[in-house]
């Protein structure tokens, strides 16, 4: 069996060091959609160093390495073919806000392997801390189509009910034609996003977007649209990925707003708001 749930569960957890400047958040911010329009005082605050501040997502990228949607099929016990594999979720728990410079520890392991009976979901845990204590922890779901079936524990199955009533804030944010060869720069190489043979392969019928890019351009609209562009706010940010993006579509963002938390819906508009980000929660003060 290609994936061995206890051997990756049992498995030493992997460190490294992590290290990033302003460039690399510059190029992170940029491949999220930030920029435009290239003058505005509030996107100045995503792209220009003497005012740079750090989008919390950039979490999911800092230092350059393998995401942890390709990272985690390296792990003992894993050993699954690429073109199976699709990134099922993410969450990411802030525990400080991000410098626009650093150098951390990371740490990461597999934390649960779950039998969905058709696919196999992967939990990668990564726990990123510097001198001063924790940073971040970040979880990716790693689904893996056509390897389960073991007979493994299916792990959690509750979703959060969709939020009722209409959206308190409707934004639309398009994705650009080279959305995905920008955004790869920022470390995620899988050939998924730029290949259009191995895409094909895949079951797509040209490249898509990475999740994570929508992930990133998801959270920049609620903390420019509803926190006041105060991205020190984020406190924690969880989504499932429920369908594709290509490249040259518009994201429609649809946010509910509570005083602790903000629910989110987010879907492609030209495909008939398919479903693209659900069960999306930003919690904040």
């Amino acid at each position: 069996m290609p994936i061995d749930a206890a051997k990756a569960l049992a498995a030493e957890p992997r460190t490294g060091e992590l290290s990033w400047d302003a460039r690399d958040v510059q190029l992170y911010h940029l491949g999220i959609g930030a920029g435009t329009p290239a003058t505005d005082p509030d996107e100045l605050r995503y792209t220009l160093e003497s005012r740079l501040h750090v989008l919390p997502s950039f979490a999911t990228v800092a230092g350059g390495g393998k995401p942890g949607v390709t990272s985690g099929l390296s792990m003992p016990g894993v050993d699954v073919d690429l073109a199976r594999v699709l990134h099922g979720g993410q969450s990411l728990v802030v525990h400080r806000p991000l410098p626009t410079t650093g150098t951390a520890t990371a740490t990461h392991r597999i934390a649960a392997v779950c039998d969905k009976g058709k696919a196999a979901v992967l939990v990668l845990r990564t726990d990123v801390g510097d001198a001063e204590g924790p940073l971040w922890t970040n979880d990716a779901q790693i689904f893996v189509r056509g390897e389960g079936g073991w007979g493994g524990d299916r792990g959690p199955s509750t979703r959060p009910e969709p939020p009722a009533g209409d959206p308190d804030r409707t934004v639309e944010r398009p994705v650009r034609e080279d959305q995905a060869l920008l955004y790869r720069l920022s470390g995620d190489w899988n050939p998924l996003h730029a290949d259009p043979e191995f895409a094909k392969r895949a079951g797509f019928e040209r490249p898509i977007l990475h999740g994570l890019c929508t992930y990133g351009m998801t959270l920049k609209a609620v903390v420019d649209t509803l926190l006041g562009g105060d991205v020190t706010r984020i406190r924690s940010y969880g989504t499932r990925f429920a369908g594709v993006v290509y490249p040259g579509e518009t994201l429609r963002i649809r946010m509910w707003h509570a005083p602790e938390s903000t629910r989110v819906a987010v879907t492609a508009v030209e495909r008939d708001d398919a479903p693209v980000l659900a069960g999306t929660i930003v919690e904040h003060p």
